[in-house]
């Protein structure tokens, strides 16, 4: 879904941060930054939305979609991420990141 993002920018972080930002979407992060450990990456990005049953409604689950278009609408532009702290273990609690500014973006979408 972001090709241009590279594996050490963190796509899926990356769009699990567009998803907040357009929608306030709560989701996670399940590649390179929970599961990578230097170089070695997992074979898949992927992004976890966990809906409780019973709780949301079909307009919740279709404004979850919206957001979703909204966000893919623009997904060239959305930037990769850096780590600026990590704890020795289990990163992905603690982890601090910085989105990349000094990338090429390119524009249009």
């Amino acid at each position: 879904m972001l090709p241009h993002i590279p594996r050490h920018e963190f796509p899926g972080h990356a769009l699990v941060v567009a998803l907040y930002r357009e929608g306030g979407i709560r989701a996670v992060e399940l590649g390179s930054l929970m599961f990578g450990e230097g170089d070695a990456a997992p074979p898949l990005e992927l992004v976890r939305l966990a809906l409780p049953r019973r709780v949301y409604t079909q307009s919740h689950l279709d404004y979850v979609a919206d957001t979703f278009r909204r966000v893919m609408a623009y997904r060239d532009r959305i930037r990769g991420f850096e780590i600026t702290y990590q704890a020795p273990s289990l990163r992905h609690f603690t982890v601090r990141m910085k989105e990349r500014v000094d990338v090429d973006v390119p524009v249009g979408a």
